[in-house]
This record gives C-alpha cells, structure tokens and sequence, in this order.
C-alpha cells in the first residue's frame, strides 16, 4: 500500500467519515535489535501518568525505549508531562490532538491511557498511522468498535497490547491451564467480583463549566458533545453511557478477562443484566450494583459488581467495609465439580486447599509489551486484541441488556429466579445488600433486564430487543459519530 505525507495523513484523520478508510501512513519504521524504541504517551493524568513514569524509568531506558511525544487535551496536565520528561532527562514534543502524535516520524509505538469513549480510535489511528498500540482496558467502548480494532491490527500487521495485564501473570497461565486438564474436575462456571466501594459523584442543577485548560472538543472525541451535567469532569466519565462502562467495564474488565479465559469461553450466546443505581441520589447513569448472568460456549459466568459498603454508613461507622463472597471482594472463582479455584489457590470441595499457583498479577506486563515489539511474534502478546474485544463483549452485552431494561416489583423479579437455584441465591444476596444500603429498604426496585440472543459469528443480537439492542452496539448514538471522529465501518 502507497504510504502518504505527514500533511496528508492529517487532513485525511480530520476529514474522514464512517465509512472513509484512511491509508497506512507511510512511516513504518522495522526495528532492530538494538534501536531505540520511540513511545508517544497519549492522556496521562490517570493509569496514563503511570505508563509515562514506567517509559522514563531506568529499568526502560536500558530496554531501549525513549519517550519522543507526549499528547493530553489538558493543557496543564500537558506542560506537566513536559516537566516531568525534562526532569528525566527526555525531550519531548507535546501535542494537545492525538492525530499530529500519530504524524509524527519520531514515534514508533503509541501508549494511550484516555478515557474508555476514546480507546478504539485512537488503536485504529495507530495502526493506519503503521504504529504499534498499548491501549488501556476496556480495549473499546461497545460491541462494534472492539471489532473493528482487531480488523485493524489485521490489516495493517500492528500489534495492538491490552492492559489487562494479568495475562502476564504466569501463575494464572499454569492455574487455568492445570483447570482446563480436568484436575478439579469438569468446570461448573466461572463467578467474577466487583465490590469496590464508589461514593455519590454529587447533584448539579445545570450545566457545568469547562476547565479553561481542557479542548472539549478533543476531550469528547468521538462522543456526543454535550453539555458537562456533573461536578467533576475527570474520572466520573466512568459513570455516563456516552464515555464509559459502569465499573464492570472499569476495575471489572480484569476479573472478567480471567473468567473467560479461566474457562477458556470464546464467545457470548446470551446476557442478561439487573441492577440500579442505590443508595444515594447524584448526577450518574449507570449502575452502582449489577449483576449479569451471561451463557458462553463452555459454561456460564456470573459477574457481580457493588460499589456501596455492605450497610448504609452511621455517625458511629462513617465507613463499613465492602460484601464479600467466600472472602472474595474483587476477583474470580473458577467453580469445578471436584472444587474450585480462588486467588492461587485451588481447593477440593470441602474447601481445603490442593495446590498453590504464585502470582505476580501481571507486574511485568509493560516488559513484555516491549518484549513483544522486539520480537513481533504474536505468541509474546499476551493480550493480543482479539482477547481485549471478547471479553469487552462479555461485559457489553450484559450491560446492553441492562439498559433495556425496567424496573420491575422485587416479587416478580423473585418469581423470574425461582427455577434456578445458582440465580436465586444472586437474587437473594442482592435483595439484602441493596436493602442495607436504602432509607427504605422495602420500597426500592431493580432494574431488569431481558435476555439478549447474540450471534457471536456476525457479532449482533437477535430474537426479542433485537433491533434495540443494535444500535447500541454501535456507538453511543447508534454509530452516529461526531465527524471527524469516526469509527470506520472498513478500516
């Protein structure tokens, strides 16, 4: 394929519509042994500050890595990435739009740390910009665009890294591997935790001002532009449909990636997700207490997410501590007829311990990434793309079905559980969480979702809330993007 000019890669990002493919930017660079790898870090006031101190450190200078750009829509956090670059020793060019950081010759690979709304197009953009890609997880915003990113890293032989960096945990490697041999016997299902405590993000009356440091326009990307209704504009982007996931599709991805692949599930043959946002009256959208019950092609996953304390707060306990099932509070069990699987351990059904797998949680995740561009072989790519999009789906499809959904009267949503006794006992806990959490503990009503029909092969749903169900798997407007931040159809 041609390649094109730094001014013409640039006028093609700006221009480009939803079905407009860009070409391959010309600068590809093939990298020796002993060159330096060139590292554009891309939003970094959260996980990305992080990635940028791990690309300055010693320990990846020696790797041979050199931090060339750095690129936030903050202007201030910007000159402070500047000043913290300088202070090590690196010179960098400091963008404030991602697209003239994917132009320029002095970056061979792209860290990215934005929000969830953003992480597809810029890996998109990298890989038509013949760049490498470490994205944060979520890996994409729905369905449609995670899929398009694996496309992507095909059709332009980049490598695209997720950070769900246990897939570097060697430890959970040999667990899963020493589960799927059938040494705890056959595997019942997997159940994965979110109980990490999430405060009231606070009521506003209006619109709210921008930060006069901020491009808003580059901060909403390829979401609505809408007016701020929220206190704070950082972070709690988490807790809006249009720029995040919940917190399932937040801390929750990670435990969901290892129940997927802890039961080696490849894809999502229906979801169905309940929930509401309990306990306190703020601007948010999305559940703070979920649970969804998805069927794969092996066994089913059962993922609870709770962000409030396990009973409502007093003068006496201004901060009682979170649920926990069997002990766990934020990870995965890996239920198997002979026992089960839980924090590196594996235990006989009575509970008494089998066998010890050492982890690490991934700590050299960032290494192998580095490993991975020396190397190029997709066998060192331990979260390759087509991993990062599955088990988004995972947590996709189960939210979908929740936004679908209505409140429902807890009797019949207790009549809907009473033939399963494994959803039953969910339902149950759930009832008795929310209802220590509420000022009215008998009058709240959940959220019920219904069960999505989703063929994995062409990736839409079917049956029943089929045709509502798919256009919201495709961008927060139904895959109407604010030009020219466009989601290709073809990339």
């Amino acid at each position: 394929m041609k390649g094109m000019t730094r001014r013409k890669f640039l006028k093609r990002t700006a221009t480009a519509g939803a079905a407009t493919a860009l070409s391959a930017y010309s600068y590809s660079r093939v990298l020796g042994a002993n060159d330096a790898i060139r590292v554009g870090i891309v939003g970094f006031r959260g996980q990305g500050g992080s990635h940028l101190s791990t690309h300055l450190s010693d320990g990846f200078k020696k790797m041979g890595v050199r931090v060339t750009a750095i690129c936030d829509v903050d202007k201030d956090v910007l000159a402070g990435g500047v000043s913290t670059c300088e202070k090590k020793g690196a010179k960098v060019a400091p963008y404030v739009d991602v697209r003239k950081l994917l132009a320029d010759r002095n970056v061979d690979t792209v860290v990215t740390g934005t929000p969830n709304h953003w992480h597809s197009l810029i890996s998109i953009w990298a890989c038509q910009a013949g760049k490498d890609i470490y994205v944060e997880k979520p890996m994409s915003h729905d369905i449609f665009e995670g899929r398009k990113v694996v496309e992507a890293a095909a059709k332009y032989n980049r490598i695209v890294y997720v950070g769900t960096q246990n897939r570097s945990d060697e430890g959970l490697c040999e667990a899963y591997e020493w589960i799927r041999a059938g040494n705890l016997g056959k595997i019942v299902r997997a159940r994965g935790f979110c109980y990490k405590p999430r405060g009231s993000i606070g009521k506003t009356t209006g619109p709210q001002p921008i930060p006069p440091s901020i491009d808003y326009d580059l901060w909403c990307g390829p979401a609505p532009k809408t007016p701020l209704r929220r206190k704070r504009l950082h972070y709690d982007w988490h807790w809006f449909w249009a720029t995040g996931n919940a917190d399932i599709g937040n801390q929750g991805i990670h435990e969901m990636d290892k129940c997927r692949w802890g039961i080696g599930a490849k894809t999502i043959k229906r979801a169905m997700g309940i929930g509401g946002r309990f306990g306190y009256d703020d601007d948010a959208e999305t559940p703070n207490t979920e649970t969804v019950f998805l069927e794969t092609d092996t066994v089913p996953i059962i993922f609870e997410t709770r962000g409030l304390p396990m009973r409502k707060a007093t003068e006496q306990e201004k901060r009682p501590p979170m649920d926990a099932y069997k002990g766990v509070r934020i990870g995965e069990i890996i239920e198997c007829e002979g026992g089960y699987y839980d924090g590196g351990w594996a235990y006989d059904k009575d509970g008494k311990k089998m066998k010890q797998f050492p982890r690490d949680r991934g700590g050299k995740h960032r290494e192998n990434f580095i490993k991975c561009l020396r190397s190029r072989r997709p066998q060192d790519n331990p979260a390759p793309p087509i991993d990062g999009h599955l088990s988004a789906v995972c947590f996709h499809t189960g939210n979908l079905s929740y936004r679908l959904g209505k409140e429902m009267d807890r009797n019949q949503t207790a009549e809907m559980f009473k033939t399963d006794k494994v959803a039953q006992e969910c339902w149950d806990r759930f009832q008795q969480h929310v209802s220590a959490n509420e000022d009215a503990p008998s009058a709240w009503k959940p959220t019920v979702g219904p069960w999505l029909e989703f063929d994995p092969e062409k990736e839409i749903f079917t049956g029943a809330f089929a045709q509502q169900a798919n256009v919201l798997r495709k961008g927060t407007a139904g895959g109407k993007y604010r030009a020219p931040f466009v989601v290709p159809d073809r990339v």
